[in-house]
């Protein structure tokens, strides 16, 4: 049985469960479960049950997450727990939390433990930890999606309502997908990254799984704001989610782009997605999105993948062997751009996105694309890893 964070919060508020009676649970489900590659560390169920009773006993239901049992990724620091990065040769032991779960702690979160990624969180399979392979929630046999393995995985099996993973290129987005949930990534600096083990510094963002929009809204808005301690942090307003205006412009690929890997059942599914769209009186907008793949280029080809390679230069460095190699041969070539790429690529990216904005200020409201275009079983993602080792 999955239950939502508002349901949760709203029976807490009225006595028809207790936040002890709800973090126990958590912890039930997560042994019945059975799956030691969700969590890559669990929190004493003791010390997670001392803490609901104390929130019980200062009263406080007012909180938006009175009582609600949060997992974070094991990228994202909790006092009193290592963040490991899904890489032990990396790990540590922070004294204190990040901002996020600092302040998902102020809004009456209770966080139960640390969830499992692609090392480093470099990848979007889930198949790159040395803690295991977490489950898909519908399949076993397909991939979970990466890199925030584990957070998505515990949210789609009512293991936690609530969890915390990234998202940089997809990590938050594919996941989330891949097991039928909300995956929110929000705009850049709206959450602060302080506490958080960089991939890309410059694009990092701390995202949101919830089994619902109107959870994964509750979340941000106890999380996002400012943060004098992240530099990267932006005081962007929140705005409030409103009813779908009645003649939205939504953006869809040309044909030639719509790419799904020779995958028919998720191009019906997105085809039955749009066509949906267009019977809510949305205006579906054919557009060119070459820019939008040419930026993901510089990202995955480019000098980004320099700040990879910043993220693990010590490691790298002192014990290369204790990265995965994929993840190994990925940050490696962040040491190759040269200044002079790094200078080429920005001046390409600020043309690409005069571009984009000018496609979304003329031509769309929104664009709408698959979150994949297609998935893969975990025998045929390994399979090609042995094949490049």
């Amino acid at each position: 049985m999955t239950e939502t964070v508002l349901s949760i919060v709203a029976a807490h508020r009225t006595g028809a469960a207790t936040p002890v009676e709800t973090v126990a649970r958590s912890f039930a489900r997560i042994r019945a479960r059975d799956d030691a590659a969700i969590f890559i560390t669990l929190r004493d169920e003791a010390d997670a049950l001392d803490e609901a009773r104390k929130l019980e006993a200062a009263g406080r239901t007012d909180l938006p997450l009175y009582g609600v049992p949060v997992a974070v990724k094991d990228n994202i620091d909790v006092a009193g727990m290592p963040t490991t990065a899904a890489c032990p040769a990396f790990a540590y032991n922070p004294t204190h939390d990040s901002t996020a779960v600092a302040r998902l702690r102020a809004a009456g979160a209770i966080i139960i433990g640390k969830t499992n990624l692609d090392q480093l969180a470099t990848g979007l399979v889930g198949v790159r930890s040395p803690y295991g392979v977490p489950k898909n929630s519908f399949n076993d046999a397909m991939i979970p999606g990466g890199s925030s393995s584990g957070s998505a995985v515990a949210v789609a099996l009512g293991l936690v309502p609530l969890a915390l993973g990234t998202d940089t290129a997809g990590s938050g987005r594919v996941p989330a997908g891949f097991n039928n949930i909300v995956g929110l990534k929000p705009s850049l600096g709206l959450i602060s990254t302080q506490g958080l083990v960089p991939a890309c510094r410059t694009l990092d963002c701390i995202s949101i799984f919830a089994l619902t929009v109107d959870d994964a809204w509750t979340a941000l808005a106890a999380v996002a704001g400012p943060d004098r301690a992240d530099s990267y942090s932006r005081n962007h307003p929140l705005g409030r989610p409103g009813v779908m205006p009645g003649h939205l412009k939504i953006g869809v690929p040309i044909p030639g782009q719509r790419l799904f890997f020779g995958d028919k059942d998720y191009e019906a599914g997105y085809d039955a997605a749009l066509a949906r769209l267009a019977r809510l009186g949305c205006e579906l907008v054919e557009v060119d999105i070459e820019p939008l793949y040419d930026t993901a280029r510089l990202l995955y080809e480019g000098p980004w993948v320099a700040e990879r390679a910043i993220a693990a230069q010590k490691l790298l460095a002192s014990d290369p062997d204790a990265i995965h190699p994929v993840t190994r041969a990925i940050t490696l070539d962040g040491l190759r751009p040269t200044a002079i790429d790094a200078f080429s690529a920005f001046y390409k990216l600020e043309r690409l996105r005069r571009v984009s904005d000018y496609i979304f200020a003329n031509q769309i409201d929104v664009l709408a694309l698959p979150t994949a275009p297609t998935t893969y079983t975990v025998e045929q993602v390994l399979a090609e890893l042995d094949g490049l080792m």
